[in-house]
């Protein structure tokens, strides 16, 4: 799944002239289907790219931090800025972005609300990729076929397992990592990986 943006940008926010005729009605409008959906695709088994350019501030950079990757043109900017509207964050933000850059960090970034760069982006691990705005399409589509030729339902369980890794205690994990291991293990896909590896070629997954 590709996350993208027509236009000047990949996301400036929520629609600020919904929130303003009606603030906390507008809110919640927005919110419920927008929460529904994140929940869909950290809980789906196919890997979510995000493909930025331009502007990721508010929600949307909430949704860059929500994807399993990142590619960024360079040039791009990004804000989390909801302090600077008076309000809190949301769309996942302050669960996703203190994971990847720690606690101390993810409060600076939410406290001042200031604007940051690309390179800036790919040193706190926020982005995984930085392109010329002229590659950001076609280094997009490479590695989104390169993940759709791959074992689907392997993908879910490493997505599943890194996510809740965090809240888990290391037993925990384990059991966890041991049960994803073992569903997979039944699975068409391990069979022709392990095939393919004895047979030293390239195995053809299936999804299944």
């Amino acid at each position: 799944v590709v996350l993208r943006g027509n236009g000047r940008g990949f996301m400036a926010g929520g629609d600020l002239a919904t929130l303003r005729a009606d603030p906390v009605q507008g809110a919640i409008d927005i919110l419920t289907p927008l929460n529904a959906a994140l929940q869909l695709l950290a809980q789906m088994n196919a890997p979510v790219i995000a493909q930025v350019h331009g502007a990721a501030a508010g929600a949307g950079l909430s949704l860059v931090l929500m994807a399993d990757y990142v590619i960024a043109a360079e040039g791009t900017r990004f804000n989390l800025a909801y302090i600077n509207l008076g309000t809190s964050c949301d769309v996942g933000a302050s669960w996703a972005l203190p994971r990847i850059v720690g606690v101390r960090q993810a409060l600076e970034i939410a406290l001042l609300g200031e604007a940051f760069t690309a390179d800036d982006a790919l040193r706190l691990g926020l982005v995984n990729r930085v392109v010329p705005g002229a590659e950001l399409d076609s280094a997009t589509t490479a590695l989104a076929l390169r993940l759709a030729s791959g074992p689907t339902l392997a993908y879910g369980a490493m997505k599943r397992l890194m996510r809740a890794s965090i809240d888990r205690t290391l037993p925990e994990q384990l059991a966890a990592e041991k049960d994803a291991f073992v569903h997979c293990a039944g699975t068409e896909d391990f069979r022709a990986g392990v095939e393919a590896f004895h047979q030293r070629q390239s195995p053809q997954f299936v999804g299944r």
